[in-house]
């Protein structure tokens, strides 16, 4: 059974830093391209980063310079390094794989259950 696994949410002081981790296990042949969303209490899901297979990221405007995404194929495993953190970056974080490759055939959207991540004082 595929899964996607998130770890390191928290809280954490404006200005501070976090590292989400998002593991997908099971029998995996590849995946396509990961990504990171998050969403806020009484907000819509949004997109905070995404990766290719090849390492082509996208950020959403609000993380750019502060977020950086990355991956190790060779793990399944995708992480979300997260810089000068802001109140409203509060949200719940979400790992998503786009495609995944199986034995038996491929999984697409595939969500992850989602980790906490608070910015406060």
């Amino acid at each position: 059974q595929v899964q996607l696994v998130e770890s390191g949410g928290g809280l954490v002081r404006p200005g501070g830093s976090l590292r989400l981790s998002c593991l997908a296990s099971g029998r995996i042949f590849a995946i396509n391209t990961m990504g990171w969303y998050r969403q806020a209490p009484g907000k819509q899901r949004e997109l905070v980063a995404t990766i290719t297979t090849v390492g082509i990221t996208n950020y959403a405007d609000s993380v750019k310079g502060r977020f950086t995404i990355s991956r190790d194929n060779a793990r399944n495993t995708v992480y979300l390094q997260m810089n000068s953190l802001k109140p409203e970056d509060t949200a719940v974080y979400y790992c998503n794989a786009d495609r995944i490759v199986g034995p038996n055939g491929y999984l697409t959207d595939f969500w992850g259950q989602g980790t906490q991540v608070t910015v406060s004082s």
